[in-house]
């Protein structure tokens, strides 16, 4: 049973979203099965706190969005084809229910979900939106940070899409292979765009958000199974997998986040290593002039994992992969990653130097970090503190926050 208010609604949360993709197949409306979800956490959160936690949560919050469900299309007056097809779907609203809940059925909605919110009739950044806050439930100011916006811009880019959704009749459904192209990249960002999350939290007291990274995995082994011979899909998956590989290695006894270059590797996990490394193998071998961003960064993740030693680190192999990359993604983040690239490479002040060129990163925490570390090998600590706080004060996890700021 969860130890903490903060637990509890971590679990509401994370069973909600599982909910989620189950109801708006059951509905056909993504804004309803969102209310009435919404509804049921609600109740959940009230219920559980004083009750304790039901056997299976996600049954319980399954019936619950469901019958909710039926009262607002009931009070909408909209009891034709939506409302009948639920009920005649789903026996546990005639009376009864089950805590069966079959694990490949709840996939497929997932997966469908996700390809939903990315078909091409809505514009890129609104799908990535609307993926990060249905399937994570990341709130308006997360996924403003992932996306390098504003939350008032989110919102307001969240209403315009759900309204497109709505009026276009968006089908529900995993599309057939001649219709993946033009889904497939807003469908592989929003992966790694949870995963990111997962990987390193914007905010929280905590440096991970696991469940988001085992959800992002997940997924992108779905986008595999799917589509086997794409390059891009390989190389997330990879990407992901290279990453994960240090979770063990991520934070000392206090709590604190490790920096790469101090990590204990004995702790990486080999056996993630090692299929990360072949992935990344199998899609450049599928990948032309020209690979996949995703391919790119993926053979970044693998350098570093190669590497017995932060001192073995082959930085000119990780600097031409980030030439490379600024090739096929160039941005802002990408240019500060090559800058300190750079940095261990040549040094410090040719680092700098990239570094402050880079433009648009000033709420960008990792920017001022970044900056802090460069400087302070350049002996000019006063402005590597100053860095340091300016990054501080931007959001980060509690972990991250920790060694920025030490006091």
């Amino acid at each position: 049973m969860p130890g903490s208010d903060a637990e509890l609604a971590e679990l509401v949360r994370e069973s909600g979203r599982d909910v989620l993709a189950t109801l708006v197949r059951q509905v056909g409306d993504l804004e309803l099965a969102q209310d009435a979800v919404q509804d049921a956490v609600v109740r959940a959160l009230e219920t559980w706190a004083r009750d304790g936690v039901p056997p299976s949560p996600v049954a319980w919050l399954r019936v619950t969005a469901r019958r909710r469900a039926i009262d607002l299309l009931r009070q909408a007056r909209s009891r034709g084809a939506r409302e009948e097809r639920a009920v005649a779907e789903d026996p546990e609203l005639r009376g009864g229910w089950t805590d069966d809940l079959d694990p490949g059925a709840l996939q497929d909605d997932l997966l469908r979900l996700l390809f939903t919110c990315c078909h091409p009739s809505l514009a890129p950044a609104g799908q990535v939106a609307l993926a990060l806050r249905t399937l994570c439930g990341l709130t308006e100011a997360e996924i403003a940070r992932a996306l390098l916006s504003t939350p008032d811009a989110v919102a307001k880019r969240l209403v315009r899409t759900r309204r497109k959704i709505k009026v276009a009749g968006i089908p529900y459904v995993v599309p057939p292979d001649h219709e993946l192209p033009d889904r497939w990249e807003g469908v592989l960002t929003t992966v790694h765009l949870v995963f990111n999350e997962g990987y390193a939290a914007t905010s929280g007291s905590d440096l991970t958000r696991p469940a988001l990274v085992a959800e992002a995995v997940r997924l992108a082994r779905l986008l595999v199974a799917l589509q086997p011979d794409d390059a891009a899909a390989l190389g997330l998956l990879a990407l992901m997998l290279l990453q994960d590989s240090r979770h063990a290695a991520r934070l000392d006894d206090d709590g604190r986040a490790v920096l790469l270059a101090d990590q204990d590797r004995s702790l990486w996990d080999t056996a993630l290593i090692h299929e990360g490394v072949d992935l990344v193998g199998a899609a450049l071998r599928r990948s032309g002039d020209r690979p996949h961003r995703f391919v790119v960064q993926a053979a970044l993740a693998a350098c570093h994992a190669l590497a017995p030693r932060w001192e073995d680190t082959d930085w000119a192999a990780i600097v031409s992969w980030y030439d490379l990359l600024l090739v096929v993604d160039p941005s802002p983040v990408v240019a500060l990653n090559r800058a300190v690239a750079i940095g261990e490479l040549a040094g410090p002040a040719p680092a700098l130097a990239l570094l402050d060129q880079v433009a648009g990163l000033d709420g960008y925490a990792y920017w001022h970090a970044s900056r802090a570390v460069v400087l302070r090998r350049l002996g000019r600590e006063v402005e590597a503190a100053a860095a340091d706080r300016r990054a501080a004060a931007l959001p980060v996890s509690e972990p991250v926050r920790r060694i920025l700021d030490p006091d």
